[in-house]
């Protein structure tokens, strides 16, 4: 698993767009982008690489208000494939202005939330056949849902408050296997190398998801770097 640590990026609203086209090179994706509600901190964050004309069209068109890829995400706790909203009227209008700008209708939104009623959401697309979608996303979305994790967590602990709030501790044993985990080991491996069952390690893991307010194993891993329990793999 290889995922970029925010912190080695310059301090400043570049480094979330700067992350974003990282994904995109890392993962053979056209574009990405990310949009935060923090209600603790009152704000709300957004970052994109696509063109400037695009985004002012998504916007004086007020397209956000019937977007099914925001709002079918928002009500999800699993990442939202956008093949399955294609026969919405609401998807074929705002992809149908897409198009005319060269955006594909191939992509996926990541929802992320937190224990303070923040929510993040991560989508990356691709213009390639649904074939080619559907092999690519099986191959990246582990990682995506990790960054999209490590990302969100970067932009909500931006605010002193809610920082401050959320900082959960580790044992020394999660925080290992979390780590292994990072290095793209699977469970069994991580027994071996430390002697235990793979059933141990699940104990621990689980027990670090619910520490860390996380629904999968890649958003605690996620959560973790972001918040600097772990490093990098």
């Amino acid at each position: 698993m290889e995922i970029v640590d925010l912190s080695t990026l310059p301090d400043s609203e570049v480094r979330y767009t700067e992350f974003l086209r990282q994904i995109c090179e890392k993962h053979d994706m056209d574009h990405a982008a990310y949009a935060g509600m923090n209600p603790a901190a009152g704000t709300v964050a957004g970052f994109v690489t696509y063109d400037d004309a695009w985004n002012e069209h998504y916007q004086n068109q007020g397209l956000i208000m019937i977007d099914p890829t925001i709002h079918m995400a928002r009500r999800s706790i699993a990442p939202v494939d956008w093949s399955r909203l294609e026969r919405s009227p609401d998807f074929q209008r705002v992809f149908r202005d897409a198009h005319d700008f060269g955006l594909p209708n191939q992509g996926v939104t990541i929802p992320v939330r937190g224990p303070y009623g923040d929510i993040g959401l991560l989508s990356a697309t691709r213009n390639c056949s649904k074939e080619e979608w559907r092999k690519l996303y099986t191959h990246v979305i582990s990682d995506l849902q990790s960054m999209a994790v490590h990302i969100h967590d970067n932009v909500v602990s931006s605010d002193e408050l809610t920082s401050a709030l959320y900082h959960p501790t580790l044992s020394r044993r999660e925080t290992e296997i979390l780590q292994w985990v990072a290095a793209g080991k699977s469970q069994q491996d991580i027994g071996d190398i430390l002697s235990i069952s793979h059933r141990t390690v699940e104990v621990h893991l689980r027990s670090s998801r619910e520490k860390l307010s996380a629904l999968t194993t890649p958003q605690a891993v996620g959560r973790a770097i972001a918040i600097g329990l772990i490093t990098p793999s």
